[in-house]
């Protein structure tokens, strides 16, 4: 069987293998990330304009994490081509789309290839930059300059040495600012990285005029996203590599139904005509829409994520047909929908139709993947909902405290390899992914944990103190302290089966 690369003809693939052949284009975007979310939306959308002559660019990749490596060295072998298969159900229709994504010119390493990076950012084709950092990407850190070649090691860093490097490198400054549009699931994503850049810039005593020129030449805008992307289909690789007819190490599978929201001024409306090609772009305040979302699709991810895995689960498929794991999802929604200002209506509605993907059988949503930088995720995404739930009703909200508890227990190590941290499920290894100064204190917790020098308790306090994560110390909140920490003690002396069942048997009411 072929690889894919730019060698393989249509004789070689399936006949329901959608390939266009798309004529070489400058590289007008750069994207910070690789990962399959970005690769299974933001690299297909944009493709999907160039099939219909609306943007006529491609996106390099910058990577800059050890992570990544291995998926910048398959994008190489392949030509930087990759199938996306959309699968899934839609409007009662069953959608099965194969298709190969051409939208990607290179990838550049930031750590090993700084100066290729910074020589793109005197590109005059340049119009965009996007990026998918996770939440934790999107934060403050203390770095000195980094000067004489050295990377800054936050995203924000990078970028606001990019946007320097281009400041400095055209005469004309107005003519040179982007459009720059972060996937990150915070709330006023482009309002806090532009905040970030400007930060760095003050520490790093760059010039007022440059401060200037990020303010007033560049359009940092906010934004939603919303597709389901599983990625890789690691447990049924022969049985779409059969079905494509060529050997591809980068399938990436996601849901049809995609959703974008941008907060835009006109001129980058037109530089990405979205709404041209029959996209689901929605543009203009972003607010309702992400209200929606993260409280009502991805806020039940990440509650589900930790105590469906521990539960025994896999997937969120496996979750959702698991009789007690289905109720606490249920359970979850109960408690989240009050907290969403919106009609009910369109609460009930948007909630089916979020079950409706859940069940979708065709992917697998693998719940360790969900569980990336999950405390950081919880924080954006479960918070806020966990808070206006305590403020209306005076009391919290049961099922939300106990996914943050399953959080902590999922967070255990049990060992190092390679640098990287491992939890156990029985016999089973996970990779613990977190933001590694979090990932440092909870190691350091759970030790103490295991050496008798520190209780329960005492680790939960820690972590609800943890203003890193939270930007607030946590043990304000009444009763959270007491309630993690029971919810805690059951998950471990009981296991999460047992645990799951006697939350279950508690009567809620909203």
């Amino acid at each position: 069987m072929k690889q894919l690369n730019k060698s393989l003809t249509m004789n070689d693939m399936s006949a329901d293998v959608i390939h266009d052949h798309l004529p070489d284009l400058p590289e007008k975007a750069i994207q910070f990330g690789g990962g399959n979310f970005l690769r299974g939306f933001i690299d297909w959308l944009i493709h999907e304009l160039n099939k219909q002559h609306l943007f006529n660019g491609k996106v390099a990749i910058v990577q800059s994490h050890v992570a990544g490596s291995e998926v910048i060295d398959m994008l190489k072998e392949q030509d930087y081509l990759y199938t996306v298969v959309l699968r899934g159900r839609q409007k009662g229709k069953v959608i099965d789309k194969k298709e190969i994504v051409s939208s990607i010119s290179r990838t550049i390493h930031a750590i090993d290839e700084w100066a290729v990076l910074m020589e793109a950012a005197e590109s005059p084709d340049l119009e965009v930059i996007f990026s998918n950092t996770t939440e934790a990407g999107i934060t403050y850190s203390d770095e000195g300059y980094p000067g004489a070649g050295n990377v800054p090691e936050s995203f924000p860093g990078k970028l606001t040495m990019f946007l320097h490097h281009r400041y400095e490198s055209f005469a004309n400054k107005t003519d040179c600012g982007l459009a720059i549009i972060p996937c990150e699931l915070i709330e006023k994503n482009g309002d806090k990285l532009k905040e970030l850049v400007l930060r760095k810039a003050e520490d790093w005593e760059l010039s007022d005029a440059f401060k200037d020129w990020v303010e007033n030449n560049n359009s940092f805008c906010n934004t939603l996203v919303d597709r389901i992307v599983t990625g890789y289909p690691k447990d049924a690789v022969e049985e779409y590599e059969q079905a494509l007819g060529y050997k591809d190490n980068l399938i990436t599978v996601g849901e049809p139904y995609h959703m974008f929201a941008v907060d835009a001024p006109d001129h980058v409306k037109q530089i990405l005509p979205f709404h041209r090609a029959g996209l689901n772009i929605k543009w203009g305040d972003v607010v309702p829409h992400r209200e929606l979302k993260v409280r009502l699709l991805n806020a039940p991810h990440t509650m589900m994520f930790a105590t469906g895995y521990l539960y025994g689960a896999d997937t969120v498929l496996d979750v959702m047909e698991e009789e007690k794991l289905a109720d606490y999802v249920q359970r979850s929604f109960i408690e989240l929908l009050p907290t969403v200002n919106m009609t009910e209506s369109v609460k009930k509605d948007f909630v089916e139709d979020i079950k409706e993907r859940f069940l979708n059988p065709f992917n697998k949503h693998y719940l360790t993947d969900i569980g990336m930088n999950a405390l950081f995720k919880y924080h954006s995404r479960i918070l806020p909902s966990l808070l206006s739930f305590y403020d209306r009703y005076g009391r919290l909200p049961q099922t939300m405290v106990f996914s943050l508890a399953a959080i902590i227990a999922f967070y255990r190590p049990d060992h190092q390899k390679e640098g990287r941290w491992f939890g156990k499920r029985g016999d089973e290894m996970y990779s613990i992914l977190e933001n590694q100064d979090v990932l440092d204190m909870l190691t350091s917790l759970w030790g103490k944990i295991a050496s008798k020098t520190l209780s329960l308790e005492e680790l939960v306090e820690a972590v609800l103190k943890s203003e890193q994560i939270w930007g607030r110390d946590l043990t304000a909140v009444s009763e959270l302290h007491e309630g993690v920490t029971y919810q805690l003690h059951s998950i471990r002396e009981k296991g999460m089966k047992e645990a799951v069942t006697n939350l279950l048997n508690k009567e809620t009411t909203v």
